[in-house]
């Protein structure tokens, strides 16, 4: 049975981390399995900081084909060459970001667990639209909670594609995955894995296969 629609990984970087050492673990995490995108999250660190962090991931996750989105900073992307950028509501505008970037980059844009917010994005340009938390976060406290069947009305209605985050992990990832997710976003959920962060993305992608072919053929959307 072949499912008409795809889920993939979408890692985000620990909270804090060296760049060099890290390097390393990303390197052996993106070769353990597919992984759609890598999202370079650094809060309230310097710039160069920043700039120092893309400096040295941007190569191995884009040698891999893996995008390369920065978290609240289209600015820093677009100078660093990254694949784009992400934003939440009390970040920039987004039709800055839209601006600063061009219209050939990715741009992302959180819409938590609302709707309209969702639709007003992904009319205005959005890229994906990430929906979230579905669960508790270890890595931050989510401004809201959203439900599964949220996941499943984007689905049947839109066809930009739509991120889920907060606390998934490869035990809970199947119903998120059956609920309608493009891509699951995980920081903990692999990085902090008992058996090491390139045995996570193995059984995630194990697990987003094992829950598609559950689902079955989907409707089109749209």
């Amino acid at each position: 049975m072949t499912a008409s629609r795809d889920c993939r990984l979408y890692l985000l970087t620990p909270p804090a981390f060296e760049p060099a050492a890290f390097a390393d673990t990303l390197a052996r995490a993106l070769d353990a399995g597919d992984v759609a995108c890598l999202q370079i999250r650094l809060k309230d660190v310097p710039d160069d900081q920043v700039r120092r962090a893309i400096e040295r991931l941007l190569p191995v996750a884009q040698s891999r084909n893996v995008a390369v989105l920065i978290n609240d900073r289209p600015d820093l992307a677009a100078e660093m060459g990254a694949d784009g950028a992400h934003i939440g509501q009390d970040d920039m505008d987004q039709a800055k970001a839209r601006k600063i970037m061009g219209p050939n980059a990715v741009l992302g844009v959180s819409a938590y667990d609302s709707r309209h917010r969702a639709m007003v994005v992904a009319e205005d340009g959005a890229d994906y639209v990430a929906f979230g938390a579905f669960f508790p976060s270890t890595t931050k406290e989510p401004p809201a909670r959203a439900g599964l069947d949220l996941l499943e009305w984007w689905q049947a209605l839109m066809e930009v594609p739509c991120v889920a985050i907060g606390g998934i992990t490869v035990a809970n990832c199947a119903d998120v995955v059956r609920a309608g997710a493009d891509f699951l976003a995980v920081t903990a959920g692999v990085w902090n894995y008992e058996a090491g962060p390139a045995q996570a993305v193995t059984d995630f992608n194990r697990e987003i296969a094992r829950a598609l072919e559950d689902e079955g053929p989907a409707p089109g959307r749209g």
